[in-house]
């Protein structure tokens, strides 16, 4: 199972979620895009996981190229049948490229939180960690799976489940986060950002179990849309090879 992670920041890895795709066999392969080229060719692929950025999808000057070719990206990849997983900014986007909306949410969420989840099996009420500023709206025909009261948290679309918290990271990758610039946005968001880190260390055990079960939804949420593409594929009917050997 070959899973390719796509993050926008040296800081950034797929922490606890790239662990629980290994966990069940997948090999990653990790991209920092644009930094290091083209985004790759999507065949052979079994998963796609989209992690976050300080940019906004809504961006334009130099972001909206590369912004724009992973949109694009995306759309190609669900044409492939590669079903996305998409973090933070990446859920934005999936969300995005398929008619949705992404805007300001008019104040940061920082911290971890717990939301209201439609269904806790699929998505758990958390808490998880929350670092953004946006908001998305799904496009027509999405589920919504969890929200609380800033908007959307996670959501389903055909094969592919897309969320607004952070479920990948560790105690060492928010550190690294203070370190990028982090440590003065939390300071001015009014919150302590070395409490925050210690609390984010001290969640790392039930954070990698709670990983661990969104990969195991997204893996479900794929194959439950493979099931559907099959029964949805028109049956030929007896005699049709025949009437084609007629032809």
């Amino acid at each position: 199972m070959r899973v390719v992670v796509v993050r926008h920041h040296e800081e950034d890895s797929a922490g606890f979620i790239g662990a629980a795709f290994e966990a069940r066999g997948a090999t990653l392969s990790t991209l920092l895009y644009p930094k290091e080229g083209a985004l790759p060719d999507t065949g052979g692929l079994a998963h796609i996981v989209m992690l976050g950025s300080t940019s906004s999808v809504y961006d334009e000057g130099e972001a909206r190229a590369w912004i724009g070719e992973e949109l694009t990206w995306l759309r190609r990849a669900d044409a492939a049948g590669v079903p996305v997983l998409g973090i933070c900014f990446g859920g934005q986007l999936l969300a995005a490229a398929f008619g949705g909306t992404v805007e300001h949410a008019g104040r940061q969420e920082i911290g971890w939180v717990t939301i209201d989840s439609a269904d806790p099996e699929l998505i758990p009420p958390g808490p998880w960690l929350e670092f953004h500023h946006d908001r998305c709206q799904p496009p027509a025909g999405a589920s919504v799976l969890a929200r609380n009261d800033l908007g959307v948290q996670a959501f389903r679309l055909g094969r592919h489940l897309g969320v607004q918290f952070h479920p990948e990271v560790d105690g060492d990758q928010f550190r690294l986060w203070l370190d990028a610039g982090g440590r003065a946005e939390i300071a001015a968001n009014g919150q302590d950002p070395d409490r925050l880190l210690a609390q984010t260390i001290a969640e790392e055990p039930e954070a990698s179990a709670r990983a661990d079960r969104l990969v195991a939804s997204a893996l479900r949420i794929a194959a439950e849309a493979r099931i559907r593409q099959a029964c949805d594929r028109p049956n030929p009917g007896p005699g049709a090879a025949d009437g084609a050997r007629d032809s």
